[in-house]
């Protein structure tokens, strides 16, 4: 499916930068780029577009307000679960053309006993990856997020809701990297100083294997940003099945991609492994994970017990199938850290967004 065409009309605040803001409002409007950093840091900060509070004449603020637009996102509703880990709480949005994206609150408990929040971001509605345990992957791709609407999820859900997260990991709806260049530009909004101000280093881009994504990413020179690997099976044979996208990339090229990654002296690459029962929990599994892995540099191997959806593979892993595969992973010389279940209540937990309802509709479609 080819991306969706630029919408016309007035500009999204949110899909801009400081610099690229003052730039096109020194185009478009008298005294635009003096009135542009005041402009940005409401959008971003506060969610506030309000041209007509500004030092201006009123043909001037109408002016802004033909040349740009605040676009934040509709809050459908929210689910929470709570739960020994803290509250891990979803909240479904809706775009301006009528569609849904998810994102996720996760609490995460800091070294000192302290709790800090991350946000799980959409970058898709939908997603073409295909992967067999991935709810969303069976609605297709519906469409792209624009730049601003991956950034609008935080600040909607800054201002509607509360949530301050300290993390942002693109891990939610969609493949990150099959939308690399909204999502390049959302990595630049989000880190622009003079608007949410969030650090590279709390920035984790997620990827079910994107070759030519983690190419271009790698381009861009962050050395900063976090790296994510969905393997969730390391032999072709099996990677086949789960995620189609082993077909395109099989392992061998997907290790030597992966090897050529720039890494900064405290890089460390997430592995994402989600244990399936009868599928991907053998001794040999464990091995083929510390010889995919051998190559890499230093990872973590961030263990996710299965979560069923709507049309389970299999079963969620019992607590001994968990711990013994952590075990193996250990001998095996891996660093692993345990993923508490979070959010499977509340349809929330890895590879549980998505809206059934949106699968027949495609971006072509007129709104319900």
């Amino acid at each position: 499916m080819a991306d969706a065409p630029p919408p016309a009309g007035p500009v999204d605040l949110l899909g801009l930068t400081a610099g690229q803001l003052a730039e096109a409002a020194a185009l478009a409007l008298p005294s635009g780029a003096g009135l542009a950093p005041k402009v940005f840091t409401a959008a971003h900060r506060h969610g506030r577009f309000a041209p007509e509070e500004l030092p201006i004449p009123p043909a001037n603020a109408a002016a802004w307000r033909r040349a740009f637009t605040l676009g934040l996102l509709t809050v459908v509703r929210t689910v929470e679960e709570d739960s020994e880990a803290g509250l891990t709480a979803k909240a479904v949005l809706r775009t301006a053309d009528g569609f849904e994206a998810e994102c996720v609150l996760i609490p995460m408990r800091t070294r000192d006993g302290a709790t800090d929040h991350t946000l799980c971001l959409s970058s898709q509605v939908g997603c073409r990856m295909g992967c067999a345990f991935c709810e969303t992957a069976r609605m297709g791709l519906v469409r792209q997020l624009t730049a601003g609407e991956i950034v609008a999820q935080v600040v909607t859900v800054g201002q509607a809701l509360g949530w301050r997260p300290r993390n942002l990991v693109f891990m939610g709806m969609g493949e990150a990297l099959d939308n690399a260049a909204n999502l390049f530009q959302a990595i630049r909004v989000l880190t622009d100083q003079r608007g949410l101000q969030y650090s590279f280093e709390r920035l984790t881009v997620c990827t079910a294997g994107h070759a030519a994504g983690i190419a271009a990413l790698a381009a861009q020179g962050w050395k900063r940003l976090n790296l994510s690997l969905s393997l969730n099976a390391a032999s072709d044979t099996v990677r086949d099945r789960l995620m189609p996208v082993n077909r395109r990339t099989p392992l061998a090229e997907l290790q030597r991609v992966l090897a050529a990654y720039p890494q900064r002296r405290n890089f460390i690459l997430g592995v994402n492994w989600c244990l399936m029962p009868g599928i991907n929990d053998a001794r040999e599994d464990a091995a083929q994970i510390a010889a995919f892995c051998r190559p890499l540099g230093r990872v973590l191997v961030n263990l996710i017990p299965y979560n069923p959806g709507s049309a389970p593979l299999t079963r969620a892993p019992e607590e001994d199938e968990v711990v013994r595969f952590v075990a193996w992973l250990r001998e095996e010389g891996l660093a692993v850290r345990r993923r508490i279940t979070k959010g499977r209540s509340i349809m929330a937990a890895c590879g549980q967004l998505g809206n059934p309802a949106l699968r027949r509709r495609r971006a072509s479609d007129p709104p319900a």
